[in-house]
């Protein structure tokens, strides 16, 4: 992912969510609907994310150190989790008890127009966040569904502002559902009953954040494009005849370790092998500029040691060469 890309939606995120939130608890504070009070928390839940994201994305720059060797890109997986759980506790579950409440003591919504009010304005600035991080993930999208992009993106930083600005308007929706069926039939309860559907949804888009980014808390391969780039650029065809096994680990969004055993002729030097894996090494990572830690173990490709499989392998030979597993 561009870093600058997530940074221009997290952005704008923020700025749509502050000013949302305001507004939302001013015409919370002069009508008194619930859905209103349930939309302005959510948006300063979000609000709160997006202060969350930008700086797990600061502290993932730091240099690795000693304790870290591999330095500290996963701390926007953390953070990104974390933003997850926020949303679940302070938006979800909040909205939900917020409904409860008001559905069992229902009231009139009072100064119908500003809620109305707020949440065409509200309407119109999550649109414009959601627009601009439409834009920035077209960038890296490709051909991808937005459910594959969501599921395979390795930064997490668009993905969560997504789900969450297209969470914020289904939300808004039924905000305005809830608000207008009360005005329209006189009865608080629609208002309450909007309130648990924002909860509902809240919930269900934090449930979907976490299983993402617990995956890559987890550790997630290199994407199937990049390992074929990667098993490209090691086999050279002379000295590097093949690939025994092959795994892939992102570090971080933009970190990946490659560890590979691969096939040499049994007669070449320590010399010409050893020249063999700089060269290979220098190919991987002209191919994918993310690869930074990059181990290559040379052997002599066994029949025997094949059909064992690459988790019990024994030294010297290894299981056959083939496309690399990741």
């Amino acid at each position: 992912m561009s870093a600058s890309g997530g940074t221009r939606a997290i952005v704008a995120a923020l700025g749509a969510n502050l000013a949302i939130a305001a507004s939302k608890f001013v015409a919370f504070a002069f009508s008194g609907s619930s859905s209103m009070l349930a939309e302005g928390v959510h948006s300063l839940a979000d609000s709160g994310n997006q202060f969350l994201l930008l700086i797990g994305g600061k502290k993932a720059e730091r240099e690795a150190t000693p304790q870290h060797p591999f330095g500290y890109g996963r701390e926007r997986y953390i953070y990104a989790f974390l933003v997850s759980i926020v949303l679940f506790s302070v938006g979800g579950m909040f909205a939900i008890y917020e409904g409860y409440e008001k559905i069992r003591h229902p009231h009139e919504v009072e100064h119908w127009y500003w809620p109305v009010g707020v949440l065409v304005f509200a309407l119109l600035a999550e649109g414009f966040s959601f627009k601009t991080a439409i834009k920035e993930s077209n960038e890296l999208r490709g051909k991808l569904s937005w459910s594959q992009f969501i599921r395979r993106a390795k930064a997490p930083e668009l993905p969560v502002v997504l789900l969450e600005d297209f969470g914020a308007l289904i939300g808004l929706v039924l905000a305005l559902g809830g608000v207008g069926l009360a005005l329209l039939t006189g009865d608080g309860v629609w208002d309450g009953i909007g309130t648990v559907c924002i909860g509902l949804l809240l919930v269900s888009i934090a449930l979907v954040l976490a299983a993402e980014t617990k995956s890559l808390l987890l550790g997630e391969a290199a994407g199937l494009e990049e390992v074929k780039k990667i098993e490209a650029a090691i086999v050279d065809g002379d000295t590097v005849t093949g690939i025994i096994h092959m795994r892939t680990l992102h570090l971080g969004p933009e970190e990946l370790l490659i560890a590979a055993k691969i096939a040499v002729q049994h007669d070449d030097t320590a010399a010409e092998v050893a020249s063999a894996i700089n060269a290979a090494e220098a190919r991987i990572r002209a191919a994918v500029p993310i690869a930074r830690v990059i181990y290559l173990e040379p052997d002599i490709y066994s029949e025997a040691e094949a059909a064992k499989g690459p988790d019990r392998e024994a030294t010297p030979g290894g299981p056959a060469p083939h496309p690399a597993g990741h």
